[in-house]
């Protein structure tokens, strides 16, 4: 598997903030622990202030993006710029999404992905972690949090599945041609800018609904719109139970699928209960 794009050659931008101070804004790869490169954004956002109150009164949000996204799409910046009003904001790219190393998994190994990202967010200085993530990357944060204890603060999960392998819906149709053809995948690499790993999961990883109840006591925020056209509804409630009543629910009217359909409002209600919940 590859660790980097080809021919880029990768060198970290990344300083201490005893170097940079807390208001620089840092990009940089990160290796994951299978030897995948990440392409990694820091942004101080509402960290930009005193760097001795950082980590006592900001958290930093990490964002998992959704399948085909990555770091550099408009509506992952737009959604980092909402939450920069919050705290510190790391994204990144998933591995096999824009200038990442390797082949996507579809939510499996991305963990470690992520799991990269909130290890340097934690180095960067900031004392709580706070993990948003996406359709795909909502199902990644629900299973990191269960897989890595401890390691964050707050976990909020917006439109993810419940379970694998839901075929419901025309979108889910399609996404899966995507993944298990040939002729998909080749769409994926030149249309999405997204390289699919060509094996199955072996064995299946843990579903989301089965990472939910390991969460706590980390706070659990799970939204989902009911215009939502790739999971329905059964998903989020799905995932609410499997939280017997750790989690919070939110069903959002008029709301369709992940981070195209978040507006504003929402994401700067994500962030106040961030900031709320995170200790």
């Amino acid at each position: 598997m590859s660790s980097g794009p080809a021919g880029h050659v990768v060198r970290s931008t990344v300083r201490p903030h005893r170097e940079t101070g807390a208001s620089a804004p840092l990009r940089t790869f990160l290796p994951t622990a299978d030897g995948v490169s990440i392409d990694f954004v820091y942004e101080p956002g509402a960290a930009v202030y005193d760097a001795a109150e950082s980590s006592a009164r900001h958290p930093v949000f990490a964002v998992a993006h959704g399948f085909t996204g990555d770091v550099d799409r408009p509506h992952v910046r737009r959604v980092a710029s909402v939450l920069a009003r919050h705290g510190a904001v790391v994204t990144f790219s998933f591995r096999g999404h824009g200038r990442s190393g390797g082949h996507s998994t579809v939510g499996d190994r991305e963990v470690l992905d992520l799991a990269a990202a909130v290890d340097r967010a934690r180095s960067l200085g900031h004392a709580r972690v706070v993990t948003v993530g996406f359709s795909m990357g909502g199902s990644v944060v629900l299973r990191h949090a269960a897989l890595h204890p401890g390691t964050v603060d707050a976990v909020v999960s917006v439109s993810a599945p419940a379970r694998w392998y839901y075929r419901g819906t025309a979108p889910m149709r399609r996404l899966h041609w995507m993944v298990t053809r040939p002729e998909g995948r080749l769409v994926g690499r030149y249309g999405f800018r997204t390289r699919i790993h060509r094996r199955d999961w072996d064995p299946v990883p843990l579903s989301p609904v089965e990472a939910v109840p390991r969460i706590a006591p980390a706070p659990l925020l799970i939204v989902h719109g009911d215009r939502d056209g790739y999971f329905p509804l059964d998903h989020p409630r799905m995932l609410a139970e499997a939280a017997a009543g750790h989690g919070e629910l939110w069903l959002e009217h008029g709301m369709g699928h992940a981070e195209h359909a978040a507006g504003e409002g929402l994401l700067t209600r994500i962030g106040d209960w961030a900031v709320a919940r995170a200790g």
